[in-house]
């Protein structure tokens, strides 16, 4: 069994603003980006014969130009609630800060966790107003997923995406299980002092493996500081795939060979076959497989 903590699930073009879709495409040097999201199409990318369970999520941030409501999320979940597993989003910056798209997501449309785009949105995690929402998700067994890390989107702001901020959460939050997206790239270093301190804290190593040196050399950190076991497998589905995660990480060992440094083949597995949802607290809710 794969769990897939880090896939989108929205509309394309529609859930995003003109600007975001521009700053996109000059991102990717002038072409095109189809960010098409389907299950045929997630399916398509899984390996053949091994089940994968999937967390997925659209995302609020309407200073970047990026909203996909909640009904939509939980609509796609309903294809295949026992392989699905959707999480909500909230912009705290709105104007009654989140809080009814967190109660409406989490009570009305069963949704089993969060996810945050503090960069995206232009907040802090760790600023008071958000006080409310970590409370409520730590009294409720919430898991909050962050995107952590850069971005292309010029108006986001990079203050809001460090890692170090999620210490001060979970300081003051210590039993709420916060996953840092991306391994927090390319503040890596960062989030693997902050993993490391917090027992609740996580990181996922999505999008990555298109950078193989840059992942090597992080998990050569990750490997260094004994924290294996606070990643969590994850792909960023439609910005690649379950089949091209596992082929990145599976050769990064060969593709540096003669460097003087390996990573533990046998720490790749098992970050690949983690059980991530009983450590997110949420196995008895909705694994069903």
């Amino acid at each position: 069994m794969i769990v897939d903590v880090h896939s989108h699930a929205w509309e394309y073009p529609l859930h995003f603003s003109d600007d975001f879709r521009e700053q996109a495409r000059r991102a990717r040097k002038g072409q095109d980006v189809d960010l098409t999201v389907t299950l045929d199409g997630y399916r398509a990318g899984c390996p053949d014969g091994q089940s994968v369970f999937t967390v997925v999520f659209g995302g609020k941030a309407r200073l970047s130009g990026l909203w996909v409501n909640d009904d939509f999320v939980a609509r796609y979940v309903a294809q295949d609630p026992k392989h699905l597993l959707g999480f909500l989003s909230v912009d705290p910056t709105v104007t009654d800060g989140g809080d009814r798209d967190l109660k409406r997501g989490h009570l009305e449309l069963g949704l089993q966790g969060v996810k945050l785009m503090p960069m995206y949105a232009g907040f802090s995690p760790s600023e008071p107003r958000l006080r409310p929402l970590w409370r409520y998700c730590q009294q409720n067994n919430l898991p909050v997923l962050l995107h952590t890390g850069t971005t292309f989107v010029s108006q986001a702001p990079l203050r809001h995406t460090l890692p170090r901020l999620l210490d001060e959460v979970a300081i003051e939050f210590p039993n709420c299980r916060i996953i840092m997206a991306h391994l927090g790239h390319p503040y890596e270093g960062e989030c693997i002092a902050v993993i490391r301190k917090h027992p609740n804290v996580y990181a996922d190593i999505s999008a990555l493996h298109y950078r193989p040196w840059q992942l090597f050399h992080s998990l050569m950190l990750v490997q260094e500081y004994g924290v294996w076991d606070k990643l969590l497998f994850g792909t960023d589905y439609p910005f690649t795939t379950v089949n091209a995660t596992l082929a990145g990480l599976r050769s990064l060992n060969s593709k540096f060979a003669g460097t003087g440094a390996e990573l533990d083949s046998s720490e790749l597995e098992k970050l690949i076959s983690r059980d991530s949802l009983q450590i997110l607290g949420i196995r008895n809710r909705a694994y069903q497989v």
